[in-house]
């Protein structure tokens, strides 16, 4: 037991580190919008923020994005719970804890971003931000921005024009831009549906089983106490 918990420390806080390591330096060399080209033009770092949630989609206003912090916060506490749950019960395998893990630690990277980056960098428009600026942040509490920099333009190409509604638009694949603890994410949510779809089904029959034993229990009790 103490070696499956010491494996899924090291898949978390290996993801942290490497998306915040990656992040920090993002920010403190680019300005926003600018790129690298790693591998021809299919492969680019690129540097965006978004006030939203994983490959840049987003929630308008200042609510929307208070409240997806807040959702976010929520939501790690609960698979955070999840995982410890699941990590007491030795007839789930490592792998499938592995997933969560990865699904725990790549919102968790988010989730800082969101808390804290916003008081303690200043903006990257036309700039490169600093850290810790004299004059304080961009944002306060909760309302610090994403930053994504993976770019994978694998397939540009322009629609033909008899298509409807899209004809003769521009077409890029893949165009949403994200970063190492939205892989994570995707990672362990298609490595679960692939993988391990059954076993979601067995834990809800074994909760549904352990509910109905329970109830059982109480019955027998009631009819003894009731010929008493």
């Amino acid at each position: 037991m103490k070696n499956r918990i010491t494996k899924l420390l090291v898949i978390i806080f290996s993801v942290l580190v490497a998306d915040q390591v990656l992040k920090v330096w993002v920010k403190t060399n680019f300005s926003l919008g600018e790129e690298i080209i790693i591998f021809k033009n299919w492969f680019i770092l690129h540097f965006v923020e978004n006030n939203g949630m994983a490959f840049g989609f987003e929630f308008a206003g200042e609510y929307g994005k208070l409240f997806l912090s807040v959702f976010r916060i929520v939501a790690v506490f609960a698979i955070g719970w999840y995982l410890f749950r699941l990590n007491r019960q030795k007839e789930v395998p490592f792998g499938f804890l592995a997933c969560i893990a990865l699904i725990f630690s790549g919102a968790i990277g988010n989730i800082i971003d969101s808390l804290f980056y916003g008081m303690i960098f200043n903006h990257s428009y036309g700039q490169v931000a600093g850290f810790l600026p004299e004059g304080g942040g961009y944002a306060g509490f909760l309302h610090g921005r994403v930053v994504d920099m993976f770019y994978f333009p694998i397939i540009e190409t322009k629609l033909p024009e008899w298509l409807p509604v899209w004809g003769g638009n521009d077409f890029v694949f893949f165009r949403p831009v994200f970063n190492i603890a939205d892989s994570s994410i995707t990672v362990g949510i298609f490595s679960i549906l692939i993988f391990y779809r059954k076993q979601f089904n067995s834990l809800d029959k074994k909760e549904e089983y352990n509910e109905g034993g329970d109830g059982d229990v109480t019955r027998v009790e009631e009819m003894t106490s009731e010929k008493e």
